[in-house]
């Protein structure tokens, strides 16, 4: 996966939907099935490119989202998700650190 943008951990903004969140996971491809593609990825981003899982800000809800979707977070204060103690450890400030990462 060397050509993944925001790795585990990264703040990430997207800039369609106005939304911040944590990735929580990457795909080096569109991994999902071709009925959600067709169903939800209304601008149909490449799918032989990363997509993202995402932690929400502010909500409970995930997303999964291509790669050309998705800027660095400007604004690095804490995401508030109720399953980000599922998947990070700690918050530096500027990512969070994966859990099972040394």
């Amino acid at each position: 996966m060397s050509r993944v943008r925001f790795p585990l951990g990264a703040v990430v903004y997207h800039h369609k939907q106005g939304y911040r969140g944590v990735v929580f996971g990457v795909d080096a491809e569109f991994a999902l099935t071709e009925a959600w593609y067709e169903r939800v990825a209304q601008s149909r981003p490449p799918k032989d490119a990363p997509w993202y899982h995402v932690l929400v800000h502010g909500s409970s809800k995930t997303t999964y989202v291509a790669e050309r979707n998705l800027v660095p977070a400007a604004d690095l204060s804490p995401v508030e998700h109720p399953l980000l103690d599922t998947f990070f450890l700690s918050f530096d400030g500027a990512a969070y650190r994966p859990k099972g990462l040394h």
